[in-house]
Protein backbone atom coordinates (compact mmCIF):
# COMPACT_ATOMS: atom_id res chain seq x y z
CA UNK A 1 0.00 0.00 0.00
CA UNK A 2 0.65 3.45 0.03
CA UNK A 3 0.58 5.35 3.60
CA UNK A 4 -0.01 8.84 2.45
CA UNK A 5 -2.96 8.92 4.02
CA UNK A 6 -1.84 9.09 7.56
CA UNK A 7 -2.31 11.78 10.84
CA UNK A 8 -0.03 14.21 11.86
CA UNK A 9 0.67 13.25 15.29
CA UNK A 10 2.26 16.46 16.52
CA UNK A 11 -0.79 18.30 15.98
CA UNK A 12 -3.08 15.75 17.26
CA UNK A 13 -4.66 15.48 20.71
CA UNK A 14 -4.04 12.35 23.06
CA UNK A 15 -7.61 11.17 23.25
CA UNK A 16 -7.82 11.48 19.56
CA UNK A 17 -4.29 9.18 18.54
CA UNK A 18 -5.68 6.35 20.88
CA UNK A 19 -8.86 5.97 19.32
CA UNK A 20 -7.08 6.15 15.59
CA UNK A 21 -4.75 3.29 17.16
CA UNK A 22 -7.03 1.67 18.01
CA UNK A 23 -8.88 1.62 15.03
CA UNK A 24 -5.11 0.67 13.62
CA UNK A 25 -4.85 -2.45 15.94
CA UNK A 26 -8.40 -3.69 15.48
CA UNK A 27 -7.53 -3.37 11.68
CA UNK A 28 -4.46 -5.49 12.57
CA UNK A 29 -6.12 -7.90 14.15
CA UNK A 30 -9.10 -8.39 11.36
CA UNK A 31 -6.47 -8.88 8.72
CA UNK A 32 -4.46 -11.64 10.60
CA UNK A 33 -7.97 -13.89 12.06
CA UNK A 34 -9.21 -13.56 8.25
CA UNK A 35 -6.26 -13.65 6.03
CA UNK A 36 -3.51 -15.19 8.02
CA UNK A 37 0.08 -13.95 8.80
CA UNK A 38 0.04 -13.03 4.80
CA UNK A 39 -3.02 -10.76 4.94
CA UNK A 40 -1.47 -8.75 8.27
CA UNK A 41 1.96 -7.68 6.32
CA UNK A 42 -0.58 -5.71 4.07
CA UNK A 43 -1.49 -3.41 6.81
CA UNK A 44 -1.57 0.24 6.10
CA UNK A 45 -2.84 4.03 7.33
CA UNK A 46 -4.82 4.56 3.82
CA UNK A 47 -7.25 1.55 5.36
CA UNK A 48 -7.07 3.14 9.04
CA UNK A 49 -8.78 6.28 7.19
CA UNK A 50 -11.80 4.56 5.53
CA UNK A 51 -12.50 2.75 9.07
CA UNK A 52 -12.64 6.26 10.30
CA UNK A 53 -14.73 7.76 7.81
CA UNK A 54 -17.47 4.99 7.68
CA UNK A 55 -17.23 4.68 10.86
CA UNK A 56 -17.99 8.29 11.23
CA UNK A 57 -21.02 8.42 8.33
CA UNK A 58 -22.69 5.13 9.54
CA UNK A 59 -21.95 4.53 13.13
CA UNK A 60 -22.23 0.91 13.60
CA UNK A 61 -22.32 -1.04 16.73
CA UNK A 62 -18.10 -1.15 17.75
CA UNK A 63 -16.73 -3.50 19.74
CA UNK A 64 -13.76 -2.46 21.83
CA UNK A 65 -11.38 -5.06 23.16
CA UNK A 66 -7.68 -5.45 24.59
CA UNK A 67 -4.82 -7.35 23.22
CA UNK A 68 -1.66 -7.77 22.39
CA UNK A 69 0.60 -8.11 19.21
CA UNK A 70 3.77 -9.29 18.07
CA UNK A 71 4.68 -5.27 17.71
CA UNK A 72 3.92 -4.78 21.32
CA UNK A 73 4.59 -7.93 22.88
CA UNK A 74 4.94 -6.79 26.27
CA UNK A 75 1.95 -4.34 26.52
CA UNK A 76 -1.91 -4.69 25.12
CA UNK A 77 -3.77 -2.00 23.39
CA UNK A 78 -7.34 -1.25 22.66
CA UNK A 79 -8.79 -2.42 19.62
CA UNK A 80 -11.75 -0.96 17.87
CA UNK A 81 -13.33 -3.63 15.37
CA UNK A 82 -17.37 -3.19 13.57
CA UNK A 83 -18.21 -4.01 10.28
CA UNK A 84 -16.53 -1.63 8.45
CA UNK A 85 -13.24 -2.79 9.58
CA UNK A 86 -14.39 -6.26 7.79
CA UNK A 87 -15.07 -4.29 4.66
CA UNK A 88 -11.67 -2.28 4.90
CA UNK A 89 -9.92 -5.07 5.48
CA UNK A 90 -11.26 -6.63 2.11
CA UNK A 91 -10.44 -3.69 0.48
CA UNK A 92 -7.03 -3.27 2.08
CA UNK A 93 -5.95 -7.06 0.43
CA UNK A 94 -7.28 -6.50 -2.65
CA UNK A 95 -5.32 -3.31 -3.21
CA UNK A 96 -2.56 -5.31 -2.07
CA UNK A 97 -2.84 -7.92 -4.50
CA UNK A 98 -3.07 -6.04 -7.45
CA UNK A 99 -0.51 -3.51 -6.37
CA UNK A 100 1.67 -6.51 -6.29
CA UNK A 101 0.69 -7.55 -9.28
CA UNK A 102 1.26 -5.12 -11.26
CA UNK A 103 4.87 -4.65 -9.98
CA UNK A 104 6.17 -8.18 -10.80
CA UNK A 105 4.57 -7.49 -13.97
CA UNK A 106 6.14 -3.82 -14.58
CA UNK A 107 9.40 -4.13 -12.56
CA UNK A 108 9.60 -8.08 -12.04
CA UNK A 109 9.93 -7.73 -8.25
CA UNK A 110 10.63 -11.10 -6.90
CA UNK A 111 9.18 -10.15 -3.55
CA UNK A 112 5.95 -8.66 -5.04
CA UNK A 113 5.63 -11.90 -6.97
CA UNK A 114 5.88 -13.87 -4.00
CA UNK A 115 3.10 -12.14 -1.75
CA UNK A 116 0.80 -11.97 -5.14
CA UNK A 117 1.09 -15.71 -5.38
CA UNK A 118 0.51 -15.96 -1.10
CA UNK A 119 -2.54 -13.77 -1.48
CA UNK A 120 -4.14 -14.86 -4.61
CA UNK A 121 -6.03 -17.38 -2.66
CA UNK A 122 -7.56 -15.06 -0.08
CA UNK A 123 -8.63 -12.57 -3.16
CA UNK A 124 -10.57 -16.03 -4.77
CA UNK A 125 -12.27 -15.93 -1.62
CA UNK A 126 -13.47 -12.28 -1.98
CA UNK A 127 -14.98 -12.46 -5.55
CA UNK A 128 -18.28 -13.88 -4.76
CA UNK A 129 -18.48 -11.09 -1.69
CA UNK A 130 -17.04 -7.71 -3.62
CA UNK A 131 -17.33 -8.22 -7.18
CA UNK A 132 -17.75 -4.62 -8.08
CA UNK A 133 -14.81 -3.87 -6.03
CA UNK A 134 -12.38 -6.47 -7.76
CA UNK A 135 -13.64 -5.73 -11.21
CA UNK A 136 -12.63 -1.95 -10.54
CA UNK A 137 -9.02 -2.28 -8.98
CA UNK A 138 -8.40 -4.69 -11.86
CA UNK A 139 -9.67 -2.81 -14.40
CA UNK A 140 -8.08 0.35 -13.66
CA UNK A 141 -4.99 -0.78 -12.99
CA UNK A 142 -5.07 -2.75 -16.42
CA UNK A 143 -5.68 0.67 -17.92
CA UNK A 144 -2.81 2.36 -16.05
CA UNK A 145 -0.76 0.09 -17.31
CA UNK A 146 -1.89 0.27 -20.60
CA UNK A 147 -1.24 3.83 -20.38
CA UNK A 148 2.22 3.47 -18.99
CA UNK A 149 3.37 1.48 -22.10
CA UNK A 150 2.29 4.21 -24.20
CA UNK A 151 4.23 6.65 -22.12
CA UNK A 152 1.15 9.32 -21.66
CA UNK A 153 2.77 12.29 -20.30
CA UNK A 154 -0.62 13.74 -18.35
CA UNK A 155 -0.37 12.97 -14.81
CA UNK A 156 -4.15 14.35 -14.43
CA UNK A 157 -5.07 11.58 -16.70
CA UNK A 158 -3.20 9.31 -15.12
CA UNK A 159 -4.46 10.31 -11.51
CA UNK A 160 -7.69 10.32 -12.80
CA UNK A 161 -7.94 6.50 -13.52
CA UNK A 162 -6.15 5.86 -9.91
CA UNK A 163 -8.90 8.22 -8.68
CA UNK A 164 -12.13 5.75 -9.87
CA UNK A 165 -10.50 3.03 -8.41
CA UNK A 166 -10.39 4.82 -5.03
CA UNK A 167 -13.92 6.51 -5.68
CA UNK A 168 -15.56 2.74 -6.17
CA UNK A 169 -13.97 1.05 -2.55
CA UNK A 170 -14.90 4.20 -0.67
CA UNK A 171 -18.56 3.14 -1.19
CA UNK A 172 -19.92 0.94 1.07
CA UNK A 173 -23.62 1.62 0.32
CA UNK A 174 -25.64 2.53 -2.69
CA UNK A 175 -27.24 5.59 -0.84
CA UNK A 176 -27.67 9.12 -0.27
CA UNK A 177 -24.42 9.79 0.71
CA UNK A 178 -22.79 7.52 -1.99
CA UNK A 179 -22.14 10.64 -4.65
CA UNK A 180 -19.86 12.14 -2.34
CA UNK A 181 -17.76 9.02 -0.89
CA UNK A 182 -17.32 8.82 -4.26
CA UNK A 183 -16.29 12.07 -5.16
CA UNK A 184 -13.85 11.86 -1.90
CA UNK A 185 -12.76 9.03 -2.79
CA UNK A 186 -11.51 9.89 -6.10
CA UNK A 187 -9.71 13.15 -5.56
CA UNK A 188 -8.28 11.57 -2.67
CA UNK A 189 -6.97 8.66 -4.65
CA UNK A 190 -5.61 11.66 -7.41
CA UNK A 191 -3.86 12.96 -4.76
CA UNK A 192 -2.44 9.47 -3.41
CA UNK A 193 -1.08 8.97 -7.19
CA UNK A 194 0.52 12.47 -7.76
CA UNK A 195 2.05 12.14 -4.41
CA UNK A 196 3.27 9.00 -5.37
CA UNK A 197 5.08 9.96 -8.78
CA UNK A 198 6.25 13.27 -6.97
CA UNK A 199 8.00 10.93 -3.79
CA UNK A 200 9.21 8.43 -6.57
CA UNK A 201 10.29 10.64 -9.65
CA UNK A 202 13.99 10.44 -8.55
CA UNK A 203 14.37 6.79 -8.37
CA UNK A 204 12.44 6.34 -11.06
CA UNK A 205 14.42 8.30 -13.15
CA UNK A 206 18.13 6.15 -12.10
CA UNK A 207 15.94 2.84 -12.90
CA UNK A 208 14.31 3.85 -16.49
CA UNK A 209 10.90 3.24 -14.73
CA UNK A 210 7.13 5.34 -15.68
CA UNK A 211 7.28 8.78 -14.33
CA UNK A 212 4.78 11.48 -15.59
CA UNK A 213 6.49 13.99 -13.61
CA UNK A 214 10.41 13.14 -14.87
CA UNK A 215 10.46 16.02 -17.62
CA UNK A 216 9.32 18.17 -15.33
CA UNK A 217 11.63 17.12 -12.79
CA UNK A 218 14.23 17.88 -14.72
CA UNK A 219 13.24 20.77 -16.88
CA UNK A 220 11.31 22.97 -14.25
CA UNK A 221 12.95 24.73 -11.03
CA UNK A 222 9.27 25.53 -9.65
CA UNK A 223 8.56 21.70 -9.71
CA UNK A 224 8.22 21.55 -5.80
CA UNK A 225 5.76 24.11 -5.52
CA UNK A 226 3.75 23.31 -8.75
CA UNK A 227 3.34 19.78 -7.68
CA UNK A 228 1.95 21.02 -4.09
CA UNK A 229 -0.50 23.10 -5.96
CA UNK A 230 -2.04 20.15 -8.39
CA UNK A 231 -2.60 18.15 -5.00
CA UNK A 232 -3.23 21.04 -2.79
CA UNK A 233 -6.58 20.71 -5.82
CA UNK A 234 -7.06 17.74 -5.10
CA UNK A 235 -7.23 17.93 -1.37
CA UNK A 236 -9.30 20.80 -1.94
CA UNK A 237 -11.72 19.45 -3.28
CA UNK A 238 -11.76 15.70 -1.34
CA UNK A 239 -12.67 17.96 1.81
CA UNK A 240 -15.47 19.93 0.37
CA UNK A 241 -16.67 16.24 -0.23
CA UNK A 242 -16.04 14.89 3.15
CA UNK A 243 -17.71 18.56 4.77
CA UNK A 244 -21.01 17.62 3.00
CA UNK A 245 -20.96 14.55 4.96
CA UNK A 246 -22.92 14.20 8.42
CA UNK A 247 -20.39 12.91 10.16
CA UNK A 248 -19.69 14.26 13.49
CA UNK A 249 -18.31 11.00 15.40
CA UNK A 250 -13.95 11.54 14.70
CA UNK A 251 -14.79 14.14 12.85
CA UNK A 252 -11.30 15.93 14.53
CA UNK A 253 -9.04 13.01 13.45
CA UNK A 254 -10.68 12.94 9.94
CA UNK A 255 -9.56 16.50 9.60
CA UNK A 256 -6.38 16.40 11.26
CA UNK A 257 -5.74 13.52 8.43
CA UNK A 258 -7.22 15.38 5.54
CA UNK A 259 -6.12 19.40 6.19
CA UNK A 260 -2.79 18.06 8.08
CA UNK A 261 -1.36 14.55 8.39
CA UNK A 262 -1.51 13.91 4.00
CA UNK A 263 0.93 16.71 3.67
CA UNK A 264 3.27 15.09 6.14
CA UNK A 265 5.04 12.52 3.59
CA UNK A 266 5.21 15.70 0.97
CA UNK A 267 6.97 18.17 3.40
CA UNK A 268 9.64 15.10 4.64
CA UNK A 269 10.56 14.57 0.31
CA UNK A 270 10.67 18.57 -0.12
CA UNK A 271 13.01 18.81 2.72
CA UNK A 272 15.29 16.15 1.91
CA UNK A 273 15.85 17.11 -1.71
CA UNK A 274 16.59 20.67 -0.48
CA UNK A 275 19.24 19.30 1.68
CA UNK A 276 20.75 17.10 -1.08
CA UNK A 277 20.61 20.20 -3.78
CA UNK A 278 22.25 22.35 -0.66
CA UNK A 279 24.93 19.36 -0.03
CA UNK A 280 25.28 19.40 -3.86
CA UNK A 281 25.64 23.02 -4.12
CA UNK A 282 28.56 22.73 -1.34
CA UNK A 283 30.31 20.79 -2.76
CA UNK A 284 30.48 22.01 -6.58
CA UNK A 285 31.83 25.72 -4.78
CA UNK A 286 34.41 23.67 -3.27
CA UNK A 287 35.53 21.87 -5.90
CA UNK A 288 35.20 25.27 -7.86
CA UNK A 289 37.35 26.82 -5.14
CA UNK A 290 39.87 23.93 -5.06
CA UNK A 291 40.34 24.01 -9.00
CA UNK A 292 40.64 27.66 -8.88
CA UNK A 293 43.57 27.23 -6.19
CA UNK A 294 44.95 25.04 -8.22
CA UNK A 295 45.13 26.57 -11.15
CA UNK A 296 46.57 29.73 -9.44
CA UNK A 297 49.34 27.57 -8.43
CA UNK A 298 49.52 26.13 -11.69
CA UNK A 299 50.36 29.80 -12.72
CA UNK A 300 52.77 30.34 -10.00
CA UNK A 301 54.71 27.69 -10.66
CA UNK A 302 54.57 28.36 -14.15
CA UNK A 303 56.00 31.95 -13.42
CA UNK A 304 58.38 30.79 -10.63
CA UNK A 305 60.05 28.09 -13.65
CA UNK A 306 60.51 31.36 -15.82
CA UNK A 307 61.69 33.19 -13.52
CA UNK A 308 64.29 30.93 -12.73
CA UNK A 309 64.98 29.93 -16.56
CA UNK A 310 65.49 33.90 -17.44
CA UNK A 311 67.95 33.98 -14.20
CA UNK A 312 70.14 31.18 -15.54
CA UNK A 313 70.05 32.66 -19.11
CA UNK A 314 71.28 35.48 -17.17
CA UNK A 315 73.78 34.01 -15.13
CA UNK A 316 75.03 32.17 -18.44
CA UNK A 317 75.81 34.95 -20.03
CA UNK A 318 77.44 36.73 -17.81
Amino acid sequence: MFGYIAINKAEMKFKDYDIYHSYYCGLCHVLKEKYGRCGQMTLSFDMTFLILLLTGLYEPKTEIKTAGCIAHPLEKHAARTNELTDYAAAVNLILSYYKCKDDWEDERRKKSCVTAKLLAPKIRMLKEQYPEKLRAVSCGLKKLSMLEQENEQNADIMAGVFGEIMAELFVYRHDEWEVSLRKLGFFLGKFIYLMDAYEDVEKDIRTGNYNPFKAAFAKDPDFAENCRELMTMMMAECSRAFERLPILLHADILRNILYSGVWCRYTMVTARRAQAKEKKQAENRLTEKMQTRNGQTKKMQTRNRQTEKQENQEKDRS
